[in-house]
């Protein structure tokens, strides 16, 4: 990478990390700290208030990825950090579960992934934007794995309401990076928004991209409906989750290393194709482990996740990567808004029928959906025209 590529690919990655270490500081405590507040009996309003975030999320990434294409990228991502900053503002202040979904609703108004990714596609050139992409990716993971460790000591100390202070700060310091570290932008506006939709969703290969994401983000929240219970029968307790995820984690990280030499062999395609094989057969390996009822090994189990995270760290990486490249530099804020819009429905998606699943089917039926629908996405994403390099500029 050059410096300026350097600096912007750090700067957005930590940008990225500030705003999730936010979000998931507040996700493991949220159901049981929520019910302090009035109204917190009512399990189908807690829930809702902690879902909200991923609908206004899912409505307005679309909105502001288009936004981002018209009047420029860093001018939307501010907005959009100060609306989350305003979000959490509203939730620290709360004094009942209403108060608390209206304030993830506004937090999820910030939907700036698309922007924020479009920026990033923008200023770094394609040799290297795959793995500017995955330095987003391990951003995000790591957030995830510090709040794991991070949530339930911070709450014991400044409860849920300090939280969100927390999360307003960070959002505040997001600002600060997008105005005085991240380059300027080159992105110049454009004002024909009007077809950039239909471009958008007439592109086979972006099509089977955003179904893609809408998969594997699905399957994710799925899955760890069952892998925490999975991992209790296994012998660890839930506060010491973190010591098979965090590992497992990082060890995906490193074998990161090898995405990186199949795109500089232009295989790029090929390395999607084997993170997307990957997840299925950790679902797979998952659901017959299940439907044979045997006791969980927790070395198995940590091996699985060590598979997974190479999957899904591959794919954080290398789907975005190539929808930039896939659309025009004039239309990558509306590809990558439609494509965090089906991101953010697979999350949703994914928790409320991994939760359905579960009751009526137990782990067994869940991780016999999560592999079906893993391997219609293997066939459906098996088409995929390899990208020569040059397209989308």
């Amino acid at each position: 990478m050059t410096p300026a590529e350097r600096r912007s690919s750090l700067g957005l990655a930590a940008i990225f990390a500030m705003r999730m270490l936010g979000l998931f500081l507040v996700l493991p405590v949220f159901m049981l700290e929520a019910g302090k507040y009035p109204g917190g009996d009512d399990a189908a309003l807690v829930g809702l208030a902690m879902g909200m975030y991923g609908l206004t999320q899912a409505l307005l990434q679309l909105p502001l990825g288009l936004a981002s294409d018209r009047w420029g990228r860093k001018r939307v991502i501010v907005l959009g950090m100060l609306v989350f900053a305003a979000g959490s503002l509203v939730a620290a202040l709360a004094d009942s579960v209403m108060g608390l979904l209206v304030g993830r609703a506004l937090q999820g108004a910030g939907a700036v992934s698309a922007a924020v990714t479009a920026l990033l596609a923008d200023q770094t050139r394609e040799l290297v934007r795959t793995k500017a992409m995955a330095l987003v990716g391990i951003s995000i993971g790591l957030m995830f794995a510090v709040a794991l460790v991070a949530a339930p000591f911070l709450t014991a100390h400044i409860g849920l309401s300090g939280l969100f202070f927390v999360t307003m700060a960070l959002a505040l310091g997001g600002v600060a990076l997008v105005l005085w570290v991240v380059p300027p932008e080159q992105h110049q506006p454009h004002t024909g928004a009007r077809a950039s939709l239909a471009q958008v969703w007439r592109h086979a290969d972006l099509r089977r991209l955003n179904l893609g994401v809408f998969a594997l983000h699905s399957i994710q929240m799925a899955m760890w409906v069952a892998v925490p219970a999975l991992l209790v029968q296994a012998g660890l307790p839930k506060a010491l989750h973190w010591q098979v995820y965090l590992p497992a984690l990082l060890l995906a990280i490193v074998a990161m290393g090898g995405l990186f030499g199949m795109e500089r062999r232009g295989r790029l395609r090929a390395a999607l194709l084997l993170s997307i094989g990957l997840v299925a057969l950790v679902q797979l390996a998952l659901g017959l482990w299940a439907a044979l009822g045997a006791a969980p090994s927790l070395w198995g189990l940590g091996g699985l996740l060590f598979v997974f995270f190479c999957g899904f760290n591959m794919l954080e990486a290398t789907q975005p990567s190539l929808v930039s490249r896939m659309a025009p530099a004039s239309l990558r804020g509306a590809a990558l808004g439609a494509y965090n819009t089906l991101q953010s429905l697979g999350l949703f998606a994914g928790g409320a029928l991994g939760g359905a699943l579960v009751h009526w089917g137990g782990a067994g039926g869940l991780f016999a959906a999560t592999t079906l629908l893993a391997l219609a996405w293997l066939a459906l994403t098996w088409p995929l025209q390899p990208v020569a390099r040059g397209a989308g500029h």
